[in-house]
């Protein structure tokens, strides 16, 4: 699934393209890809942002429309939008004749149209954005002391912090000496400073990588681009202590990890 970085370099190449028009038309090829899109013919698009994993095409009433890319979701400015290629989910007819469309070849992706002044309550169990003033560390160990899960999980929430997906909460980890199933409330708040520290720098080369990696023709996919340190790598050799990088399912999901640094 795209992490943060991989979707605000969609958002970025959306901007670049200057989709400010007006919707015209819309339609989706599998009847559960979309909800109300009808409701944003006549809008004009305005601005393009991100919230954590999800994208919001803002329209010129205050309304929006948001996007989950999901697994293999990606949205992109089609230059013609009378021609679709066969993964496209759905799309939105511009005045100028070029059309946004959501294309997803295993078909996971949603969009939703929502009204004015409903931000607030559809992300309200989300955490605040990494690069955000609101993410402290105070807030980071807040977060950790009140729960006795698993810290990948809880970086995994989206509650503590946004846009964590299993490779950049593995990398962070690792980055922060942190054994990934140690109890989040057990982690000293030096643990959790070298952790706060991560997981910035970590999420700030991602989404380099992913800007670049953007840059070229054909699927683009998360972490592509981002030297991994141990995500991917079992059996391998680790970077830092030549101790063996190891692999456990967490969370429905493979963790990895150096069992010989990582505490």
């Amino acid at each position: 699934m795209p992490e943060l970085p991989e979707v605000e370099a969609v958002a970025c190449k959306l901007r670049a393209a200057e989709p400010w028009c007006r919707i015209v038309g819309c339609g989706q090829f599998r009847p559960t890809t979309m909800q109300g899109g009808g409701r944003a013919i006549g809008q004009r698009i305005v601005a393009v942002d991100r919230r954590g994993k999800h994208l919001l095409l803002r329209l010129g009433n205050g309304c929006f429309l948001r996007v989950h890319l999901k697994m293999t979701g990606n949205l992109t400015v089609a230059q013609d939008a009378r021609m679709h290629a066969s993964t496209v989910r759905a799309w939105f007819a511009l005045d100028d004749g070029r059309a946004i469309v959501l294309d997803d070849p295993r078909a996971l992706g949603r969009i939703s149209f929502h009204e004015k002044g409903s931000e607030d309550g559809l992300f309200a169990g989300l955490g605040p954005e990494p690069f955000d003033a609101a993410f402290t560390l105070d807030h980071l160990v807040r977060a950790a002391k009140a729960t006795k899960k698993p810290i990948k999980l809880l970086l995994m929430e989206q509650k503590a912090v946004v846009g964590l997906g299993n490779i950049y909460a593995a990398e962070a980890l690792f980055q922060a000496a942190i054994h990934p199933a140690r109890p989040a409330h057990r982690l000293s708040r030096p643990k959790l400073e070298a952790l706060y520290t991560a997981i910035r720098e970590v999420l700030g080369a991602a989404m380099s990588s992913a800007a670049m990696a953007y840059e070229r023709p054909g699927e683009f996919s998360e972490g592509e681009s981002f030297p991994a340190a141990v995500y991917g790598r079992e059996g391998a050799p680790c970077l830092r202590c030549a101790g063996t990088v190891r692999r456990m399912p967490q969370g429905g999901r493979s963790t990895y990890y150096c069992p010989k640094c990582q505490k």
